[in-house]
């Protein structure tokens, strides 16, 4: 990192969760003074709170991590507010830092929003192909709507922003409440739960078939927080580390790592989501000189840990 961040104001919604908390860190890290108010402050999805916050805030840059998210039970179960909440989200905020003049706006997308059968790897110009997975269209469509909206806005008012891409995020910190929970973290707590109880099997959605890439957290904040210096361009960019693993390749490892040796019963009733995904993060590599770096099995072990000794944190019900 540079001295680019020295004692520069920034704003990071969203500041308080799994990825906030550590571009909010590492932000501080190189200088930055960072503001990180929550949801209870200012609730975004309202008319008027952005500008609200901007005016008393007044920062050079924002970082828009504010998000409703789940997994896919969560997805079947709040589709509406999955669309709407987010949209409004990032609607107000996109408007507000054009209003005030924010010097560059950072906006996260989601893999969900590729199409369902999008050609692997994905390029970022195969987003518009087609339909997302369903059961993930209401949130990555939502999305998709903050980056024509930077777009046009960069276009027609000269904003700056940059638009970022990752793959399933995963890492210490992430959330565990099985109301919420992705994949990675609901294994955990599976394979853990089990060997706890004694209990000689778990039961995991779909057919195993299906594919994800995993990024791990710290080199996703790295990538954010490269963009808001370096990226000036219109086009959204991938972050991942062009590593496809099945599921059932994942609740393998993870039972290597946390000593489960049960059987995993597979529910093939419940649905296996977008079938394959992995990225191609060459251009993040092209315009930011960014690549991953966490090998995924020490990234697992890190995540176990952390875990283990922040249960009460980690299943916390989300408020």
């Amino acid at each position: 990192m540079s001295s680019f961040w020295n004692n520069r104001p920034v704003l990071v919604t969203g500041g308080h969760g799994f990825l906030g908390r550590v571009v909010v860190h590492l932000l501080e890290s190189v200088g930055a003074v960072v503001a990180a108010p929550t949801r209870q402050a200012y609730d975004l999805t309202m008319p008027g709170v952005s500008e609200k916050m901007l005016a008393h805030y007044s920062p050079t840059h924002v970082i828009h991590l504010a998000a409703r998210v789940g997994g896919i039970g969560y997805n079947q179960i709040a589709p509406a507010p999955l669309y709407l909440d987010n949209l409004l989200m990032g609607t107000h905020v996109i408007e507000a830092a054009r209003t005030f003049g924010v010097e560059k706006t950072v906006l996260l997308g989601t893999v969900c929003s590729y199409p369902k059968f999008a050609a692997v790897p994905f390029a970022e110009t195969s987003l518009w192909d087609g339909y997302p997975e369903e059961t993930n269209a209401p949130y990555g469509i939502a999305k998709k709507a903050h980056l024509i909206h930077a777009q046009v806005n960069a276009q027609q008012y000269g904003q700056k922003f940059a638009y970022l891409i990752p793959t399933n995020l995963y890492g210490p910190g992430d959330k565990f409440h099985p109301s919420v929970s992705h994949v990675i973290p609901a294994l955990i707590k599976k394979c853990i739960d089990a060997q706890e109880s004694g209990t000689e099997t778990i039961n995991v959605w779909g057919t195993g078939t299906a594919s994800r890439e995993y990024l791990y957290v710290v080199d996703a904040a790295a990538a954010i927080i490269l963009a808001a210096e370096l990226y000036d361009g219109t086009d959204p960019l991938n972050l991942g580390t062009d590593n496809e693993v099945t599921i059932r390749q994942t609740v393998e490892k993870i039972s290597e790592i946390t000593g489960f040796k049960g059987k995993v019963i597979w529910d093939s009733s419940k649905p296996d989501g977008q079938p394959r995904r992995r990225i191609d993060p060459s251009q993040a590599h092209s315009n930011l000189g960014w690549r991953a770096t966490m090998n995924f099995e020490q990234g697992l072990r890190n995540t176990v840990d952390w875990y283990l000794a922040n249960r009460h944190i980690a299943e916390a019900e989300p408020r």
